[in-house]
């Protein structure tokens, strides 16, 4: 039995002073009984001498100290773990939410994991299928790849990750996909609106989700994404299957890592937010990849919304940082009626190149993607041109690349959130609309391909 402290001597916000401690550990679950019986959790936040810094779950409105006790278990917050889980949706700590039982868990694991050896680490290099053509035409996401959705504040990016979780999938008939899919600080009807998603197309089977609310407790947003990624390590390293982890949003994690750090009265970094960001951010993210001898993969799509649009807000910022790539969403684009509205100039999958091409997608796949690139921002910029000086001002050429830029965005682009395209078709379309231009113009692919696809109808 662990020893039970009635002396808690203040709280401030989500925080709670408790003194005369002994053998407490960082990290380590707290429980903090009432006079009425009424249990909060929290966890140990920092130690200095005797003195713990407790971090309350929900929170310390009507907390009365004078009678309350703090009891230390001894460990640090765990998610019950187990096949089952598919199919099921949990609260931000791990609860079930669905009205169904509780998990008979295989394991109990520590949802701070280990961080994984980069010795161990293997490189990502298989094509994961979205079925969104800009991402696997374009930007293409690969096995063990952190791929995060840049989006700006009423886009569309609820709509693209549940097209996402609902489309992927690894091809090769022998694999077992998954998906993990974590919803961190939405409201009500998003949540409603993914867990139906899931439901009528029949994802929900293969999925685990996790729904943490606005109206939670801001605290329990910190806990939400790793629980969500030790699910993922679970599925992935100890059932060999390829796992696909969606976040949505970090922008509200991040947000509820400021107003922790304002609590303790830390001193701020950028925008106010932690000096330590960075590292907090990368504890999450370098989790997922691929382990040498392990058959199973975690592959990351963190979705964020830049306030204010602001690429260089320092919640992109560090992202960018830490992935490899981003796939950005345009307010320009949307405003256009595309759908979904990627932006995919700008967008970048900077593991694309090893895992398309023979064997993986197809052989023509790299330099199709390269002339798709270059034919499109050639069309952006004749179409500009013809802004300022006129239609007349371009030359034939120009003109049809600014006509191939307008059928880019409406046919390759602009799909709609519930066209699942295999990548045969994607690479099919990019040659249909490559068409458009003379096959002198294609100096980025090899003869041998324009000869073989180019004339096919």
């Amino acid at each position: 039995m662990r020893k039970e402290y009635r002396t808690i001597s203040e709280v401030v916000g989500p925080l709670m002073l408790v003194k005369d401690v002994e053998g407490v550990k960082y990290d380590e679950l707290v429980e903090i009984e009432q006079a009425d019986g009424g249990i909060r959790r929290g966890r140990v936040l920092e130690i200095n001498g005797d003195k713990a810094m407790v971090q309350l779950f929900e929170g310390s409105q009507g907390l009365r100290i004078s009678d309350s006790k703090a009891r230390f278990l001894g460990h640090s917050i765990e998610l019950d773990v187990a096949p089952d889980m598919l199919g099921r949706v949990f609260d931000g700590m791990g609860k079930p939410k669905d009205g169904g039982p509780a998990l008979i868990a295989e394991k109990h694991l520590d949802i701070n994991g280990t961080a994984m050896n980069p010795a161990a680490r293997d490189y990502p290099s298989e094509f994961i299928q979205t079925g969104i053509s800009a991402i696997d035409g374009l930007n293409t996401l690969v096995r063990g790849q952190k791929l995060p959705v840049f989006s700006g504040s009423g886009l569309p990016h609820a709509n693209l990750a549940a097209q996402i979780a609902r489309q992927a999938k690894v091809l090769g008939s022998d694999e077992k996909f998954a998906v993990v899919f974590a919803a961190v600080g939405i409201t009500f009807e998003e949540a409603d609106f993914f867990i139906n998603d899931f439901r009528e197309t029949g994802a929900i089977e293969r999925t685990v989700t996790f729904i943490n609310l606005a109206n939670d407790p801001a605290i329990e947003r910190i806990s939400t994404p790793r629980m969500a990624i030790t699910a993922a390590e679970y599925l992935a390293y100890d059932l060999g299957m390829q796992v696909l982890v969606i976040i949505t949003d970090i922008t509200n994690y991040a947000e509820a890592l400021r107003e922790v750090s304002a609590a303790r009265k830390e001193v701020p970094g950028r925008r106010g937010y932690p000096g330590y960001m960075y590292t907090d951010l990368a504890t999450m993210y370098e989790r997922a990849g691929r382990i040498r001898g392990n058959k199973g993969s975690i592959t990351m799509i963190p979705i964020l919304s830049m306030p204010e649009d602001d690429v260089t807000h320092p919640i992109p910022d560090l992202t960018g940082y830490i992935t490899e790539g981003q796939i950005i969403l345009s307010r320009e684009l949307y405003r256009k009626g595309l759908t979904p509205p990627i932006n995919v100039l700008p967008s970048l999958s900077r593991l694309k190149d090893k895992g398309i091409g023979k064997g993986k997608t197809r052989e023509d796949h790299a330099d199709t993607m390269n002339q798709l690139f270059s034919a499109y921002s050639r069309g952006k910029d004749a179409k500009e041109l013809a802004v300022i000086l006129g239609d007349a001002a371009l030359s034939d050429t120009d003109k049809l690349y600014a006509k191939f830029a307008d059928e880019f965005e409406a046919r390759y682009v602009s799909q709609g959130y519930y066209t699942n395209r295999s990548i045969e078709e994607t690479l099919n379309l990019g040659w249909e609309l490559l068409r458009i231009l003379p096959k002198s113009e294609l100096k980025r692919i090899k003869d041998v391909y324009i000869e073989k696809y180019y004339e096919e109808a």
